[in-house]
């Protein structure tokens, strides 16, 4: 099925080169389609290497092998394929993640466990070894490819490539981040979402590298949702070179470090709401901001049971503001609230304070409000400091279209 672009895209940035990263996409044709479906990253010696995965108790091979991978802290390469999860697939996808690792590492002289693998699409049908093998030779041989190309080789259903880049000064030198990523339905946070890729000419101690994710990973990547539903294949990987030639970041002592964390946490929301902006069916961003909770992890729960309610998520559609269905999505979150203290808002307008309307309520403001692309609500829980920011999307008729047709 043609999928239509998102009406919520954003156009793929300009993104520099990284030093010690080599690019270079192949079709393996693990699908039906005219198009490239297997994306390999070429890092070199000493590239330092963190990752976060998928909590799904019903993980792919790759997201079990890339788990005790990413403790060694090094790699040489990445594989990403599309168009096949190869999860829920027994010793049969083991062993094609276990060939293509082997085959790679061979071509780059290192170890198979120094090449980290990826795959998206269709859960239960083992990845071909034969196809995987024959698109690993022609990645192997191609030529350099651009990121854009990069970020529409690991798509499915998304609409658009998505991208982002931010740099930093680190002890007087000048250090660049650029980022892909693939995510457009079965995105709920649970540890990480979707696929992405970071990578970076920074210097920098895997161990901190892990630690800066995994911060950015929570306010982020796990502060969103498009439907509810945590993928088997979640994988957000960062790569670091050292091309830049800094000296190496070891913690939050070092020169540099707080700006260097910031500029990654930056790229991860970049990553994050291009994923949202892509929702199935989306045509609706909604930025769900909660403060007064009892603390900020019950302020992101708080929000993320308003983000994932279906009657909410119909409702911005419908451009209805009815802030009852706030109320409830509070209600049954299972953390800390007083009905008597609640107050909810659309676009800057409270609709209603301290659990009741507010009076003389003009409803015409929020509604013009809900008529647009982006939409704000704001939840006071008026009980505590806690707060924290979610992001989703509407739910329209489009995401049934694509999710019923999906194996076809």
């Amino acid at each position: 099925m043609e999928l239509a672009r998102s009406p919520l895209a954003t156009p793929f940035p300009k993104m520099p080169e990284i030093g010690g990263v080599t690019l270079r996409i192949a079709r393996a044709r693990y699908k039906e389609w005219d198009r490239a479906d297997l994306t390999f990253a070429e890092f070199a010696e000493g590239t330092a290497v963190a990752g976060v995965f998928t909590q799904s108790a019903c993980p792919s091979n790759e997201v079990e092998m890339g788990r005790e991978q990413v403790k060694h802290g090094k790699a040489r390469a990445l594989i990403v394929n599309a168009g096949n999860a190869n999860a829920f697939t027994g010793y049969r996808g083991r062993e094609a993640v276990e060939q293509i690792a082997e085959q790679v590492a061979a071509h780059l002289d290192c170890v198979p466990a120094e090449v980290f693998v990826s795959s998206t699409g269709v859960i239960g049908v083992p990845l071909p070894k034969d196809k995987a093998r024959d698109g690993v030779d022609a990645a192997l041989n191609a030529e350099p490819c651009s990121w854009e190309d990069a970020a529409n080789t690991i798509a499915t259903t998304d609409t658009f490539a998505k991208g982002a880049t931010a740099s930093a000064m680190v002890g007087g030198t000048r250090v660049e981040i650029s980022a892909i990523i693939k995510g457009s339905g079965m995105i709920a946070p649970d540890m990480a979402t979707m696929l992405g890729y970071i990578f970076t000419d920074a210097a920098i101690d895997p161990a901190f590298l892990q630690e800066i994710l995994s911060e950015a990973n929570r306010r982020t990547f796990s502060c969103i949702t498009v439907d509810s539903d945590t993928s088997t294949s979640d994988t957000v990987l960062a790569f670091a070179t050292g091309a830049a030639g800094n000296a190496p970041i070891r913690s939050y002592d070092d020169d540099g470090a707080d700006a260097f964390a910031a500029a990654l946490h930056d790229v991860c929301l970049q990553l994050a709401q291009s994923v949202v902006r892509d929702g199935e069916g989306a045509s609706k961003f909604i930025e769900i901001s909660v403060s007064g909770a009892d603390s900020d992890e019950s302020a992101r729960k708080i929000g993320l049971s308003v983000a994932n309610s279906p009657l909410l998520k119909t409702a911005i559609a419908g451009q209805d503001a009815n802030w009852g269905r706030v109320v409830m999505a509070v209600g049954k979150a299972g953390e800390p609230a007083d009905r008597d203290r609640l107050s909810i808002g659309f676009g800057g307008i409270w609709a209603a304070k301290n659990g009741q309307p507010v009076p003389d309520y003009d409803e015409e403001p929020v509604a013009r409000h809900l008529q647009g692309q982006d939409i704000t609500i704001e939840i006071d829980i008026g009980i505590g400091g806690g707060s924290a920011t979610v992001w989703t999307c509407d739910l329209t008729h489009g995401y049934i279209d694509i999710n019923a047709d999906y194996r076809s």
